[in-house]
């Protein structure tokens, strides 16, 4: 579990094939390792991944098919800039939201606007997730927890604040690019506790 409170901005430094998955090496760029171990989970991307090599600050892990075509990790290469954290442990503040790491779909930004000393983002996701977001509900964009703005005909719009693009990756974003999005997983808890009593009353 995350909160989706990025730690550090790392780097790929390698890619490499092994058989039909592939192994990436992060330059983590963590303060500390002491509190990452073999078989950890770690957000990269939003996406979580399981430590298999740590070398100095540098994290191994490998990437399914499965997980490449459903992220944007397809996408990675070497030198591409991720947001990385480390999983929650009882004595961390949840700052974010309850992010599980396992991304729903890809969305695609749509336009980058300057509002203000902010930036104004819109993105354009999947038609059956239209119904887990809502104005001022919490949603993960490549790991980063954030707050909705607006949502209309499957287009939510964001804004992000100075601190929040020196800090992650999503200040590099360009119109066209696709980014990872987690709903909020309460979202998912209510539709199921819920759908039986709609559907009780058709």
């Amino acid at each position: 579990m995350f909160t989706g409170i990025i730690q550090s901005v790392g780097q790929i430094v390698s890619r490499e094939p092994t058989g039909d998955d592939f192994r990436f090496v992060f330059a983590s760029g963590f303060s500390t390792m002491d509190d990452v171990a073999l078989g950890d989970s770690i957000a990269i991307d939003g996406v979580c991944l399981t430590v298999t090599d740590i070398d100095g600050d540098n994290i191994a892990a490998d990437v399914s098919v499965e997980t490449m075509s459903k992220t944007n990790v397809g996408n990675w290469q070497v030198g591409t800039k991720v947001n990385l954290e480390k999983s929650l442990t009882l004595n961390d503040k949840l700052g974010g939201h309850m992010v599980s790491g396992h991304v729903d779909a890809l969305a695609t930004c749509s336009s980058i606007e300057n509002s203000g000393r902010s930036i104004a983002y819109t993105f354009e996701i999947p038609q059956d997730l239209d119904k887990y977001v809502v104005n001022k509900g919490s949603i993960g964009i490549n790991g980063v927890s954030l707050t909705v703005n607006e949502i209309e005909d499957c287009i939510i719009s964001i804004n992000l604040i100075p601190h929040t693009l020196q800090h992650t990756n999503l200040g590099e974003l360009s119109v066209g690019d696709q980014v990872n999005i987690e709903i909020d997983t309460i979202a998912r808890y209510v539709e199921k506790m819920t759908r039986p009593q709609f559907q009780n009353a058709g």
